[in-house]
């Protein structure tokens, strides 16, 4: 037996927070230390943060990098320990790992497959590492190997897979296989996003077995950099064998998962394997061997492997990753408190319910005196003795009204501020509303009518609010979310200026649907089981309005538009797919037989009609949390024209059906 105990290191870094950077990393070496780990794999651009974006250009960022690189490495004394940081080969950018050997930089791996879809935009900023072999730089007077190697330390040889390499067909693995590699350690930022977990545990596996090695992968936590939400879940397998697996979506620092693996075994596998072709270019991958031995456990326990909390059901996923992006958005951005026009519906409900969780989440993994160490920075933060108190502290919400608002909303409003214990305070906007009716009335020389002026005087409701609303978070130095969804943001049902307002909008990218059917969840089901909010019953009840015309018109949200659930198949079909409105209507056709032909027509019209004028709406939303693959953020995922031909000659087609 050659028994080695092996750590994949998570870490909630932030772009150039070097300080911050570095004692989390510091932070997870030294409990791997604790934990007797002898080889620790840390997270791919850990020392920089991942999502520094063009700040990668800045010669300062490389500079930085390199310097807390020199200053972790004496803390990896009696230890091997890889680290990810940008640096730069004849005048080219890398993303590479280093791997450091008591207290040495040994050599750098250079990232071969950059990610530049969805979320990601790697090539803008770096090269794939294409040269045979390796090549060489220098740092303080010291040259380094850099590129296409592989290490071999006390007889235990160690390949790296970085992040997207693990995720292409061609994957470094397939080579490494064939120098008998002994360990695959996978330095990652991989986003998080509903089931991804199942994927990055087939590739795990699937590396652990094909190439016969223990595979070690490390991932970010947290919200790094604003929109993209890292789930943590390091992962430790071994010939096909899942050994370990860390907790997802944790408010900690840093965390380590640790296994105890059998080299001896993992050899025999490749001994009785013969599954790999030997390509024609076999040999340009370089060892360096390093007389180092390095700790190693004598004895196997089955209790040294973890297996933490990480599969959880979509509504727990959700509510989990939505928490830990808020909480980490509120701490990074130094805001005092989250701020919420609350009407009473669906979307600014699910805000005040997620502000909440948060807190009662929080303080259930790391406790009442973690919370407060994470906001030290809020004044009396600490004289908030329960979550209770945190809620009336962190959270303040208004109920803003008018003559077109009903009791319904303003019971619903109350009763949830009350359950969370929230900041509630009502506000009415009638005068505001009517002197700006007034004005624009006088320098038009006519009064304004629902008859001619629906949108206007629907607006200037939703608009009116705004102001106050911002005064909150002026006074409060708290954080304004806005409360639009995905499902209005695709066909532009919201105002701009009103309902939009805000320096986060978190539900941007959830459709309405799931957000209703998650409130019911929520109200009566609840994370793990008993963080539920039975208030949440006077929400559930009523049929979304924006309540902005007169009571008599009955306004209702799917009347203004369709029902939602046709709204959001549609956009599936149309933006995540790519359909023309024709193979829209097919589709919309064989999954809603019951519709009516003239029906479906009119609402796929209706939607390409809608998508196409209010491009310039989605490109004005606050930043918000990338969840999964349905999101519309033009500035990271879904880009569409401005302006454009309005899909004009595909609608006319439809007609002709």
């Amino acid at each position: 037996m050659r028994l080695i105990k092996v750590g994949a290191g998570i870490v909630n870094q932030t772009p150039l927070d070097w300080e911050g950077n570095f004692n989390n990393i510091i932070g997870a070496i030294e409990q791997a230390r604790k934990e007797k780990v002898s080889i620790l794999c840390l997270p791919e651009l850990c020392i920089s943060g991942y999502g520094c974006e063009d700040a990668f250009y800045a010669p300062n960022t490389i500079e930085k990098s390199l310097t807390y690189l020199e200053k972790i490495v004496p803390h990896t004394a009696g230890m091997v320990v890889s680290v990810g940081l940008p640096i730069i080969v004849h005048n080219k950018l890398y993303n590479a790992a280093c791997l450091i050997v008591n207290g040495v930089i040994q050599g750098f791996v250079a990232k071969k497959f950059l990610a530049g879809n969805g979320i990601h935009y790697e090539p803008r900023w770096f090269t794939p590492w294409t040269i045979d072999g390796y090549d060489k730089i220098t740092l303080s007077g010291q040259q380094y190997p850099i590129g296409d190697i592989y290490f071999d330390v006390g007889g235990i040889k160690i390949g790296f897979e970085i992040c997207e390499d693990a995720w292409v067909a061609n994957r470094p693995g397939r080579e490494l296989y064939l120098y008998g590699i002994d360990l695959i350690l996978n330095p990652s930022a991989s986003h998080f996003a509903f089931s991804k977990l199942e994927v990055r545990k087939r590739f795990v596996l699937e590396g652990s077995r094909a190439f016969g090695v223990t595979y070690v992968y490390a991932n970010l936590l947290g919200n790094e950099a604003g929109r993209a939400i890292y789930d943590g879940g390091g992962m430790i397998a071994s010939s096909g064998s899942l050994l370990a697996i860390g907790e997802r979506l944790s408010f900690r620092d840093y965390h380590v998962t640790t296994a105890t693996v059998d080299i001896s075994l993992s050899r025999l596998a490749q001994v009785q394997m013969h599954t790999l072709e030997v390509p024609e270019d076999y040999g340009h991958c370089m060892q360096i061997a390093f007389d180092y031995p390095p700790l190693l456990p004598q004895v196997l326990s089955p209790k040294e492997a973890s297996w933490e909390n990480s599969d959880y059901i979509k509504e727990e996923e959700f509510s989990r990753a939505m928490v830990l992006g808020l909480f980490d958005y509120l701490r990074k951005s130094y805001s005092n408190g989250f701020v919420i026009s609350l009407s009473g519906g669906a979307d600014s409900s699910s805000l005040v319910c997620l502000s909440r969780l948060m807190i009662d989440l929080v303080i259930r993994e790391i406790g009442i005196e973690g919370l407060h160490k994470k906001l030290a920075y809020i004044k009396d933060i600490t004289q908030c003795t329960s979550a209770d108190a945190l809620a009336k502290r962190l959270i303040t919400t208004a109920y803003q009204g008018t003559e077109n608002s009903g009791e319904v909303t303003l019971t619903a409003a109350s009763k949830l501020a009350e359950a969370v214990s929230a900041d509630f305070h009502h506000l009415k906007i009638d005068k505001v509303v009517e002197e700006y009716i007034r004005i624009i009335s006088e320098s038009l020389g006519r009064a304004l009518t629902w008859e001619e002026d629906d949108i206007t005087l629907q607006n200037i409701q939703a608009r009116g609010r705004a102001p106050s609303i911002w005064m909150f978070a002026n006074i409060k130095n708290a954080l304004l979310l806005s409360t639009s969804n995905r499902s209005e943001a695709a066909v532009g049902y919201a105002t701009m200026d009103g309902d939009t307002s805000g320096g986060l909008s978190p539900i941007a990218g959830i459709d309405k649907d799931y957000l209703r059917y998650w409130l019911r969840w929520l109200e009566k089901e609840g994370v793990e089981g008993k963080y539920t909010i039975p208030a949440l019953s006077y929400v559930n009840e009523q049929q979304p309005t924006a309540e902005l015309r007169p009571k008599a018109s009955k306004q209702t949200d799917e009347g203004d538009l369709m029902p939602y659930n046709i709204l959001d198949d549609i956009e599936e079909f149309a933006i995540r797919d790519k359909r023309s409105p024709v193979a829209c209507f097919h589709l919309l056709q064989a999954k809603h037989p019951d519709l009516e032909k003239a029906q479906i027509k009119q609402y796929v019209e209706k939607f390409f009609k809608l998508w196409s004028r209010n491009q310039w709406k989605r490109e004005r939303y606050a930043p918000s949390f990338h969840l999964d693959d349905k999101n519309l953020d033009p500035k990271t995922w879904c880009r569409f024209p401005i302006l454009s031909g309005s899909f004009r000659q595909e609608l006319e087609e439809l007609r002709l059906l």
